[in-house]
């Protein structure tokens, strides 16, 4: 599978997916309304399968290229940091809403999401999907690879001084975990926020296949079944795990 990433803004997807000869295409935590945007959040956030998804949904009909967008969702009385992946022939497969909500930024406006492991297959490949800060916590990532993820796609709206966490952590949870992970962040200010850019795709290996720098970026990478369990051959982690000793730790 070809993965591809856009870093870059909203009204430049569709010319970027059409250009990203990718199976997959993903965008940053909140692409469709921006992050930073207080009340506005309320206002903006529409249901799962509202005129975003529609919209999402046709272009990902159109040029036969799968999306995973982030965006805020509302249901009932609630509104969550979502992200959706929609199939090549525009069909919704997986809702996540994210569950570690960080500071005020996400907890004046949002509700945490409760299902830690939302997955569904995509091009031959088990996706699963976390948001941003979800990403900083090992426990989550490890219950992606226990339960079969084999790329983890997660749009993120990280912002400086916090480079260390694309450069340093993503690679290491890619490592541990022994999963694919694309990190899919923002590159321009808004309000008082610098967004850092640097999204990638890491290999489970630890080798960032494909690193941004803090413009608009179009990245992609090969994503491959055989370069995982070659992977994991190599990196015995999750077969060398002793969860007997660590079961308090992790609850």
């Amino acid at each position: 599978m070809r993965v591809a990433i856009h870093q870059g803004p909203a009204d430049a997807l569709p010319d970027a997916v059409a250009a990203s000869g990718a199976d997959l295409v993903v965008t940053a935590e909140m692409s469709t309304t921006g992050y930073h945007i207080g009340a506005r959040t309320h206002e903006l956030a529409e249901p799962a399968d509202g005129p975003t998804a529609a919209r999402m949904s046709a272009l990902a009909g159109e040029t036969g290229v799968a999306l995973a967008y982030g965006y805020p969702e509302a249901d009932g009385g609630d509104v969550y940091n979502s992200v959706q992946l929609i199939d090549a022939s525009g069909q919704r497969r997986a809702n996540y809403r994210k569950t570690h909500l960080f500071g005020d930024l996400d907890q004046a406006w949002f509700t945490p999401g409760d299902e830690p492991v939302v997955q569904a297959d995509v091009a031959g490949v088990r996706v699963g999907l976390l948001i941003c800060y979800d990403v900083e916590f090992p426990e989550l990532v490890r219950a992606h690879a226990l339960a079969g993820t084999e790329l983890l796609l997660v749009p993120t709206a990280l912002m400086s001084p916090y480079e260390l966490v694309a450069d340093t952590l993503v690679p290491a949870r890619a490592y541990e975990s022994q999963l694919f992970v694309a990190y899919a962040n923002r590159c321009d200010v808004e309000r008082e926020l610098t967004y850092c850019g640097r999204s990638c795709v890491v290999a489970p290996t630890g080798e960032v296949l494909a690193r941004a720098g803090a413009d608009p970026a179009l990245l992609t990478a090969e994503v491959t079944r055989d370069a995982l369990a070659a992977s994991r051959l190599e990196n015995t982690h999750l077969a060398d795990r002793r969860p007997e000793l660590y079961r308090g730790t992790t609850a």
